[in-house]
């Protein structure tokens, strides 16, 4: 059975699509049977397009993303999240839709890489850096027994990834 996980950002263009694609990227690459899906509060309607090179350029396939609302993943034909994961602090903040399946709730905040200065340079080197900070948390997420775990385990051992 598929364990879906859903990441929130407010605009649903750069951290959240990097946490997504990194994911599903790990999950393909481990064998694992875990589907990540993004989305915001209020969607940009845009990728940001340093996401989606610096994703490229680590191999990661983003073909078919775009930006969403999180009320697509709010129906009764929606798929059940095991995980909802907010990356940026206004998402955090923001009150919800309920969740269909009541999933275990954490949140693991990133700065904003497209507030990075330096130019386009900058930008870049920030992107890929939050983009390495994300990847290492999804793979410590794929190496739990995320079929078997309670709800209170799993709340433990998100937030002890949180710490690292």
């Amino acid at each position: 059975m598929t364990i879906h996980v859903l990441i929130l950002c407010t605009h649903n263009s750069a951290r959240s699509v990097l946490s997504e694609g990194m994911l599903n990227h790990w999950a393909r690459r481990m064998g694992r049977d875990v589907r990540a899906h993004s989305a915001g509060s209020a969607p940009s309607g845009r990728l940001n397009p340093f996401a989606l090179e610096v994703l490229a350029n680590a191999g990661v396939d983003t073909a078919g993303y775009h930006s969403k609302s999180w009320d697509a993943f709010a129906t009764p034909d929606s798929p059940v999240m095991r995980v909802v994961v907010t990356v940026c602090d206004s998402a955090a903040s923001e009150s919800c839709p309920v969740w269909p399946g009541s999933p275990v709730r954490v949140h693991w905040g990133y700065p904003d890489p497209s507030h990075a200065e330096s130019g386009e340079a900058g930008k870049r080197a920030a992107f890929e850096l939050t983009r390495q900070a994300i990847g290492y948390r999804m793979l410590q997420l794929l190496q739990l027994p995320l079929e078997t775990m309670s709800d209170a385990a799993l709340q433990t051992a998100l937030r002890e990834i949180s710490r690292n």
